[in-house]
């Protein structure tokens, strides 16, 4: 697995939509403020997406996908673990993502599942929280250092 290289990329990035459409995850609010997406790739191509939106010292990890050749490869562990150091290093104290599909990776990158009911006002606001993502979402959540 190479270094990849990642580059900051808008919501309206054509890459970016088409591969979360294609994976089922949302894309109707990817314009709206407050969101911020990375492309991974390296030179065998385009790796994937990653991005979060931002309250205060809160997050909400959203729009991780690896396109269908390069998974299984360890790419949306390193990608996940990419976008928990930013987070920190930017002042994030928790985040959380709400998921129907990622549960195993994300407990081993510390994650834990707890009720919807217990997330924060800023999650409770999002529109990923509120009607994007399905009821049977899982919402997960890690305190960072």
């Amino acid at each position: 697995m190479d270094d990849p290289t990642i580059t900051a990329v808008s919501g309206d990035d054509p890459a970016l939509t088409s591969a979360l459409a294609e994976a089922g995850l949302p894309t109707d609010d990817l314009h709206e403020p407050g969101r911020r997406f990375f492309r991974f790739s390296d030179r065998a191509g385009l790796i994937g997406f990653i991005g979060w939106e931002r309250a205060g010292d809160v997050a909400l990890l959203r729009s991780l996908v690896v396109l269908p050749a390069r998974r299984g490869q360890g790419w949306g562990r390193a990608m996940l673990g990419w976008a928990m150091l930013q987070l920190a290093e930017g002042g994030v104290t928790d985040a959380y993502l709400l998921t129907t599909g990622i549960e195993r990776l994300a407990a081993r990158l510390g994650f834990a599942t707890i009720g919807r009911s217990s997330a924060p006002p800023a999650v409770r606001a999002s529109r990923q929280f509120k009607s994007l993502c399905p009821s049977s979402a899982i919402l997960m959540h890690r305190r960072l250092p």
